[in-house]
């Protein structure tokens, strides 16, 4: 499939997600519920055109970028949809991370304008104020402090904004994406990557249709998020709930309980959480839900079973990237194979591959690539990661697969040592790096191990300098000390005090050895 095949040579793709609403009729239906508010299609076509306008107002321009640092409420939608219409490029990022996260996503983007919910102004501030590239700073949802209100400024702007003249091949929108060493990368995504995902996941796996409601743990900045919130609901005038809160078990039963969703999007540690609740089938009605996805790390066949036992609904798996925009290999509804990660989706196709990239025997291991055309552009700033990833058409996730007689591929790990924790990427180095730096810590290599669940968390094998003495309370004190230094997600589970490490003749760390 080929956005050259359904879409015009000059396209603006938030006409086709926002403006087509209203002109099929749908201006009256329920687009986002947030809070105790419900945003109609009219209403999200309105907060879009009036962002757009407060955005050029402070001069952002085409191609100019603006970083998002926004919580799942309406100013993610506005700002999102808002900037791609006049022409510039969102930037969502992660809402978990840190100051020194923060200045690197502005610099690196030179964000002209950022948006920022107030409730993160506390950790993003300091990173605003040495931006270097960085103009205004636009604050929603609570006092703006020294900074614009977003509210007062989007009140006050016109509610009419023509879009851009822009094309099916244009920049439409960034999203970073972690890599094992260095910074996080940049996938460049184009006007019509996000309508190729819709035509392929939406249309042929989901079915999804104007009645659903949609509720997603995974957040609007995440690939995954964005996707079951702000996209594939409106490809259809579905409608979707906006949640900013933590995504814990008991609020999500809450929420579907009460919000009525027909589709749930969660993360396979999220679903063994649910499962521990007690009491669920007499406190919380979930009959609603015709479909759960997962997606973000591997979902273990127990799971899969023990959630439909219980909820009488069936978990659809996938596999997903930042790089290719969505979902590229599922199961299907009805057709689920536990364990496996399922078929090609409709519109995508796969290889398994050596390390030389020839194609393997069916049934052997190999590194998957994917050739389908939501996959991003390039990585912005990173040339040589850019071809160590794409391969042409294809492209070449770093994850290991093989694939059954049947066509269902089987998720064998990573081809680096990035971890998939709760469905968010963590980088061991940076784990590593940040336990060093404790005054008692001489050397640190972390691995994923698995929980009771078979889901992979960080475990940390530490070696500890001469005069400290390893035991629980220093264990908890590192673990501590990780959570304050990074994102809080990505601490070690677990530390091991050992004497030594295993390396290579050259001194590199070998972790595949700690692994087993």
């Amino acid at each position: 499939m080929n956005a050259s095949d359904l879409l015009p040579a000059q396209f603006n793709v938030a006409t086709w997600f926002v403006d087509r609403n209203l002109a099929e009729g749908r201006g009256a239906s329920p687009a986002f519920v947030y809070e105790d508010r419900t945003l109609t299609y009219a209403d999200v076509l309105d907060l879009v055109d009036r962002t757009g306008n407060a955005l050029l107002e402070l001069g952002v321009g085409m191609e100019d970028r603006v970083l998002m640092l926004c919580l799942d409420a309406p100013e993610f939608i506005g700002t999102f949809w808002g900037a791609i219409k006049l022409g510039a490029i969102p930037v969502p990022v992660n809402t978990l991370m840190r100051t020194a996260d923060y200045r690197y996503f502005l610099d690196d983007s030179r964000a002209k304008v950022a948006v920022v919910s107030a409730p993160l102004l506390g950790e993003a501030a300091p990173a605003l104020a040495e931006a270097r590239y960085l103009q205004h700073v636009l604050v929603a949802g609570g006092a703006p402090g020294r900074y614009l209100s977003y509210e007062q400024r989007v009140a006050q702007a016109s509610p009419k904004l023509a879009a851009a003249d822009t094309s099916r091949d244009d920049a439409a929108y960034w999203q970073y994406s972690s890599g094992s060493t260095g910074f996080p990368k940049g996938a460049v995504h184009l006007h019509h990557d996000m309508v190729i995902c819709c035509e392929t996941y939406g249309k042929h796996v989901l079915a999804m249709r104007p009645t659903d409601r949609v509720l997603s743990a995974a957040k609007l900045f995440f690939a995954y998020g964005l996707g079951a919130t702000g996209f594939l609901p409106m490809s259809v005038g579905a409608q979707a709930l906006l949640y900013p809160q933590r995504p814990t078990a008991e609020a999500m039963f809450e929420l579907i309980t009460r919000y009525r969703p027909t589709i749930f999007f969660g993360v396979p540690t999220l679903y063994a959480a649910m499962l521990a609740v007690k009491e669920v089938e007499s406190r919380f009605d979930t009959s609603s839900l015709r479909l759960c996805v997962s997606a973000g790390e591997a979902l273990p066949d127990a799971l899969y079973k023990r959630w439909g036992d219980r909820f009488r609904v069936e978990i659809i798996d996938g596999i997903g990237t930042t790089e290719i925009g969505y979902i590229f290999i599922s199961n299907r509804p009805g057709f689920s194979r536990p364990g496996s990660t399922g078929l090609a989706v409709p519109g995508y196709e796969l290889a398994i591959v050596d390390d030389e990239g020839r194609p393997v025997h069916r049934g052997d291991i190999g590194n998957v690539r994917v050739k389908g055309d939501s996959t991003m552009a390039y990585y912005w700033n990173k040339h040589e990661k850019t071809k160590e990833t794409l391969f042409g058409a294809w492209i070449q996730t770093g994850d290991k697969y093989y694939q059954d007689e049947d066509g269902y591929f089987w998720y064998c790990g990573r081809a680096d040592d990035m971890l998939k924790v709760g469905g968010i990427w963590v980088s061991p180095v940076e784990v590593e790096a940040t336990l060093v730096r404790h005054p008692a810590v001489l050397e640190a290599a972390v691995v994923g191990a698995e929980d009771t669940d078979r889901l992979v968390k960080p475990k940390a094998f530490v070696v500890l300098k001469a005069e400290a003495s390893g035991g629980d309370a220093l264990a908890d004190e590192l673990k501590a000390f990780v959570k304050d230094k990074i994102a809080p997600y990505k601490y070690p589970r677990w530390i091991e005090f050992v004497t030594d490490l295993p390396k290579t003749a050259t001194g590199k760390i070998q972790r595949f050895k700690l692994r087993t």
